[in-house]
């Protein structure tokens, strides 16, 4: 007998499943909702139909009223389309649920990408020595960020939980139980979040999620790999964003920076004292009993009866356990020292700190805080900078600043920004005392566009008094200009004597940023890869040049568009002239929940993200680099699909079509996140000030999915009309990378559904811009086929096809009455219909976008 295939395995664990319980929960009795559970199957089928006979949204849903609800008052029809969309939120739930308890049946956790695997291939090729020393200088650092693409409340994603874990028992009661909980529970959050609320909600996942999976793999590797050895570096650390990400978002304050800060080690030291209460029950013997119950009452002191204070210090727990462990080994038979190792280890991966709250802002906000800062030394007498700053040259700032001496304190100031501002960094201060320097050592400078960003940066810490500072500043380059220029900003830092005296000291280290979603908004999908790419090799090369060991961070969102995709092969894929020192990325809202949500998906992917730095620093490190040929076919591929994005993004129907056809008005009301969904506060929409996320949300809402697959297509057909197709195959037959972004690409036409929008063909307004899309869309798609030599998109994935079928498949219903929402209120603006009912309407689009957002998990 033959194993299962992946798509057999996925039908029998996910796709059957579905229809089994979902049948059970369109049967459940739910107060008010009278006949939906009968209907919505019926408007589903009507759906599919209708769109393959090209009828319009309005069509549609006007026909299924004629047909299933005659007679129906407008009141009626609005709240069935309320229940239906009630309705799908739930069945998205349901499949999610699924296919997470599917997860081990449908990945090989022990298979390609697995530690196991990379360790036997070691052994085999006789790597094994050249593993354990690298694995003493890389590390994955996984970031938590609280960028709103996650709609679930927190009471849902208990649902999900549950619900899970039933569902691998078959416990069809506890399951049926919490189907019919699951439909009593609102999925609105009525207000904001704040910036607290956010950490709270990530810290479940560290304290849930990533302690014990880091715990697990952390002496795996010890085990295995280092054979019973301690280990002396960390293979994974953790970063976490909200309540230091000040970007964009004025609701975080120094309080709640300093809050999170506390809750974050509160929280480890529970993590800490729930192991140790488990080993006392173990460690029962002489010399090692008492040492057990001292660890475990300061523990107790210090989360329960505690206003701050600690009554046991890190390195006093360290030495402590380290003591249990050597009285165990010498006097009792090593009896649970596996237990021990593992808590050592996690003691070392997370100390006080749990991860390390990043701060962040704008560099824009910086120009108005030293602006503000020189006029306040000026006043002072203590220098004449502040005169005349503005207009120098890049090397006179540099210089200028080389020469700054005073003080300034955080009262002298009014404006707000510079005070928060200046705070953050006091703030910084505060939590190295408290949670160790690990617990906020790093400022990131979105935004940044030049070297003179990040040294009036170290010149503010030092004006307040924090000489040589514990912290690495970390630029972050975003548009496709600053990514081309970031090797100059860097080298002008590493030649300042200032900058280079900071970097002595931090070990002449440097972690650079480079942002994925920005970067794909200003310049199109293929030039945002290849524009990261080659920034880091001249990165790269120029660190080499001044003895600087570089550290890439990158800020990824979850779909193609915004860095995400098969992330792991992505790393695999970069040469040796590209430094690899660690891997660095930020993870958010849905891919928290979908990539790292439960243990075994968290293994599975933190796993194959330290193997991709394995496979790249270890077996692959003296692969062939890119040839020059390949390198200008990049070049061309990539400069003509910016050129195509540029002028459709320049296409004055551009910002109109999103204001006017899209979602992105409605992300706001949503309360997903404490952010705000635009930079600036002005009404008219400017595109520097948007947001990625609701940018890349409103295309995946339109089905549309623009950002992860413009110009791409473009690009290709110029290859193929100049005679170039067999250099393109080439490229993406010996090119991993090239190969990856292709079948990212992929993935976003997969998402994308046309017929959907199909009727705004005949807009008058819109109708020519909607055709520009839809014929770059069928140029891509036909080509990427032609390139891979597939039959259809995705097909060396076909379970993942098989799971975005099912989940556009739960959401069409939804997906329709958002559009038919949306045209009502563009007749009711166009003075076409009565606008008595505009308000219920919008609400109607506002509600749509959860269901959408979260069954195509990390569509944003």
């Amino acid at each position: 007998m033959y194993p299962a295939t992946r798509i057999e395995r996925f039908k029998e664990n996910v796709e059957l499943k579905y229809q089994l319980f979902n049948s059970i929960f369109m049967t459940l009795p739910f107060d008010a909702i009278d006949n939906t559970g009968v209907l919505l199957p019926l408007f589903t089928e009507t759906c599919e139909n209708g769109f393959k006979q090209n009828k319009s949204p309005r069509e549609i849903f006007d026909a299924f009223i004629e047909k299933y609800q005659q007679d129906s008052t407008e009141q009626q029809k609005i709240d069935l389309m309320f229940r239906f969309i009630q309705y799908v939120e739930r069945q998205v739930v349901l499949f999610d649920a699924i296919e997470d308890a599917a997860f081990l049946n449908l990945h090989n956790i022990e298979g390609a990408g697995s530690l196991r695997e990379i360790r036997e291939k070691a052994e085999i090729q006789g790597y094994g020595d050249e593993l354990k020393d690298f694995l003493e200088e890389f590390q994955v650092r996984t970031v938590l960020t609280a960028h709103p693409t996650q709609f679930y409340p927190g009471s849902v994603l208990g649902i999900i939980t549950d619900l899970t874990e039933a569902i691998k028992n078959n416990n069809l009661s506890e399951i049926k139980t919490l189907l019919a909980q699951l439909g009593k529970t609102p999925f609105i959050k009525k207000e904001k979040p704040t910036p607290f609320d956010e950490a709270v909600s990530l810290i479940w996942y560290l304290e849930n999620v990533f302690y014990k999976t880091a715990g697990e793999m952390s002496f795996y590797i010890q085990d295995t790999i280092y054979k019973g050895e301690n280990l002396n570096h960390p293979v994974m650390s953790f970063g976490f964003w909200p309540g230091g990400d000040r970007d964009g978002n004025p609701f975080v304050t120094t309080e709640i920076t300093l809050n999170v800060a506390a809750r974050l080690r509160t929280s480890i030291l529970k993590c800490y004292y729930r192991d140790i209460r488990k080993m006392r029950r173990k460690l029962t013997f002489p010399g090692v009993e008492p040492l057990v119950i001292e660890i475990e009452q300061k523990l107790y002191r210090s989360v329960f009866y505690s206003q701050g204070e600690l009554y046991i210090e890190l390195d006093e727990l360290k030495a402590l356990l380290n003591e249990i462990r050597e009285i165990v080994v010498e006097r009792h038979q090593s009896l649970y020292i596996d237990e021990i190792d593992k808590l050592i280890n996690k003691v070392n991966l997370f100390g006080f700190h749990f991860a390390t709250l990043d701060i962040r802002q704008n560099s824009r906000i910086h120009d108005n805080v030293v602006k503000d800062v020189l006029s306040n030394l000026d006043g002072k007498n203590s220098t004449d900078v502040a005169s005349g700053y503005d207009s120098l040259a890049e090397k006179e700032k540099l210089k200028a600043l080389l020469g700054l001496k005073g003080t300034i304190e955080t009262k002298d100031f009014e404006d707000d920004n510079t005070r928060m501002t200046l705070e953050s960094i006091l703030a910084m201060k505060t939590i190295q005392e408290r949670n160790g320097e690990q617990g906020a050592n790093r400022y990131i400078i979105s935004n940044n566009e030049n070297a003179h960003n990040v040294l009036e940066l170290l010149t503010l810490f030092e004006l307040l008094e924090w000489q040589e500072p514990d912290v690495d500043i970390v630029p972050l380059f975003e548009t496709v200009d600053d990514l081309k220029e970031a090797g100059e900003a860097m080298r002008k830092l590493y030649e300042n004597p200032k900058y280079a005296h900071h970097l002595k000291r931090r070990g002449n280290r440097q972690t650079i940023m480079l942002g994925f979603s920005d970067g794909t908004k200003d310049g199109g999908y293929l030039m945002a890869n290849w524009s990261i790419y080659t920034a880091k090799e001249n990165l790269t090369a120029v660190a080499r040049e001044y003895g600087i060991k570089v550290i890439f961070f990158d800020g990824r969102g979850g779909p193609p568009a915004r860095g995400g995709g098969k992330t792991h092969k992505f790393y695999a894929s970069l040469g040796p002239s590209i430094e690899n020192n660690e891997i660095q990325i930020t993870i958010q809202g849905q891919t928290i929940s979908s990539n790292f949500g439960t243990l075994d998906s968290c293994r599975y992917n933190l796993e194959n993200l330290l193997s991709a730095g394995i496979i790249n620093g270890v077996f692959n490190k003296d692969k062939k680099q890119l040839t020059s040929g390949q390198r200008k076919m990049f070049d061309e591929l990539a400069k003509l699909s910016f050129d195509k994005y540029t002028e459709f993004k320049n296409h004055p129907k551009f910002l109109p079509y999103l204001e006017k056809m899209s979602t992105l008005n409605y992300y706001a009301k949503t309360n997903i996140g404490s952010r705000p969904s635009k930079r600036s506060k002005s009404a008219q929409l400017d595109f520097n000030d948007l947001r990625a996320i609701p940018f890349v949300g409103s295309w995946s809402q339109l089905k549309q999915n623009v950002p992860g697959f413009y110009g791409v297509g473009y690009a290709l057909g110029e290859m193929e009309k100049n005679g170039k197709w067999n250099e393109v195959e080439e490229l993406y037959e010996q090119s991993l990378f090239f190969r990856t972004l292709i079948e990212n690409s992929m993935m976003s036409l997969s998402k994308s559904f046309f017929p959907l929008t199909a009727y705004m063909k005949e807009d008058k307004e819109f109708g020519s811009f909607w055709e520009i899309i839809h014929n770059e869309y069928l140029e891509t798609n036909r080509l990427l086929l032609k390139v891979s030599g597939y039959k259809e998109l995705m097909e060396n994935y076909p379970d993942g096809v098989a799971s975005i079928k099912m989940r556009e498949h739960i959401v069409l219903p939804l997906l329709t009455i958002q559009q038919y929402a949306l045209h009502k209120i563009r007749q009711m603006k166009n003075g076409e219909e009565k606008d008595n009912l505009l308000e219920v309407y919008e609400k109607i689009v506002t509600r749509s976008l959860f269901g959408n957002i979260n069954a195509s998990r990390n569509s944003a």
